[in-house]
């Protein structure tokens, strides 16, 4: 099957997420909200991935809503780690935001044609 642009996204912003839990483990000795960074961040490319060999329409939408939450997730992290100041570079978390919300408007369009298809 050929992938797709949110294949791609969700795969190198996974790839990004993983960089920065390591840099906030290594540098920032932070533990807490790297590992919910983590564990949301690589969710969403996960559960796009399993989209795809869905068993059913029903199944694929599932597992795009699920992507979906756990984007929705990781921003809310990524903002956490940002305002609470636990990162010195902004900078590097502001394009992971940005990255973040590309990727849930993505989804949401995804689920919307989804949806529309299946009724």
């Amino acid at each position: 099957m050929k992938k797709s642009i949110i294949n791609d996204k969700s795969y190198k912003f996974a790839l990004r997420v993983v960089k920065l839990y390591k840099y906030l483990i290594d540098v920032n000795k932070e533990y807490v909200i790297s590992k919910q960074i983590l564990r949301s961040g690589t969710s969403i490319g996960a559960n796009v991935e399993e989209a795809y060999y869905a068993q059913s329409k029903k199944d694929f939408i599932s597992k795009m809503s699920i992507a979906l939450k756990e984007a929705a997730e990781t921003k809310y992290w990524l903002r956490l780690l940002k305002d609470s100041n636990s990162i010195k570079n902004n900078k590097k978390v502001d394009n992971l935001i940005l990255e973040c919300e590309e990727i849930i408007k993505i989804l949401t369009s995804i689920l919307n044609t989804a949806k529309k298809k299946s009724t």
